[in-house]
């Protein structure tokens, strides 16, 4: 089975990687220097796993990779977008990402704020592109619902304020992983499931399965930069966290068959890399 989810999640990776880069404007178009900043920022690195979730979820709903392609792809962008602003220096003043220059870095904190602009346009552009338009809304519904204030930006306020602070409390620690990293995960997820035959029933578990996977997403994050979750329960404390709700995403797809077996796999992955 390990096998198989590293095969799919490399697979589905380049099919995403080819879909992005008919998406976004040629390095060459004018103006350039925002392009380049653009196909700068998506092709640095990053296993595109929140487009994957939705390909995977898609299909363990009925649907096809064709017909979510578009929207999996804006999340990628608008995930880009985030990490884009997150690196500024009013906000976490990193230099690099993935190993390589950040983007204000590498073309200037002006173009950076504008390519971060830039790329969340193009993520509404490619989730209004399907071909049913009562799709595209439920579909924009749930991504601005999860990067709004009240989701992503407000996970990323509460984060920049409790920076520095050694007595950080529990319920705010998972605040902020729950919405500054969970809940682009869970929309992940559930846009996937959009537009398939998926009932509501089937809707509410996968985006359980999608809110549990982001939590535990998070907690090995911080463990593997040894903060947050990892500070407050220790290591073995996280890691049976991650563990506990990675089986809690699990049950709550117990019911859809073979189908999700990619979705069980990825949240094994999620649960294993890099420990």
């Amino acid at each position: 089975m390990k096998n198989r989810i590293l095969t799919y999640i490399e697979e589905k990776k380049k099919k995403v990687d080819e879909a992005l880069d008919r998406y976004l404007p040629g390095k060459n178009t004018f103006p350039r220097s925002i392009h380049k900043a653009m196909r700068y920022a998506i092709f640095s690195g990053g296993k595109r796993l929140r487009a994957i979730l939705s390909i995977a979820s898609a299909q363990a709903c009925g649907g096809n990779m064709g017909d979510v392609m578009p929207s999996a792809c804006a999340i990628e962008i608008i995930h880009a977008y985030s990490l884009i602003h997150d690196d500024l220096p009013a906000m976490d003043n990193d230099d690099y990402r993935r190993g390589k220059l950040s983007c204000h870095k590498k073309f200037g904190e002006a173009i950076a704020i504008l390519t971060g602009d830039a790329l969340l346009t193009l993520g509404f552009q490619l989730l209004a592109k399907g071909r049913d338009s009562e799709t595209n809304i439920l579909r924009i519904r749930e991504i601005t619902r999860a990067i709004g204030s009240t989701g992503m930006i407000g996970g990323q306020v509460v984060d920049m304020e409790e920076k520095g602070k050694n007595d950080t409390e529990l319920a705010v620690l998972e605040y902020i992983n729950t919405h500054k990293t969970g809940a682009l995960i869970a929309a992940s997820v559930k846009t996937g499931a959009i537009g398939t035959t998926a009932d509501a029933k089937k809707m509410e578990s996968i985006f359980r399965f999608g809110q549990y996977i982001g939590l535990a997403f998070q907690i090995v994050d911080d463990v593997i930069d040894n903060e947050g979750y990892a500070r407050y329960f220790g290591v073995k404390g996280a890691m049976d966290e991650a563990s506990s709700l990675t089986e809690e995403a699990k049950y709550e797809i117990r019911n859809f068959g073979k189908e999700a077996d990619s979705l069980r796999g990825i949240a094994d992955f999620i649960l294993n890399r890099k420990i």
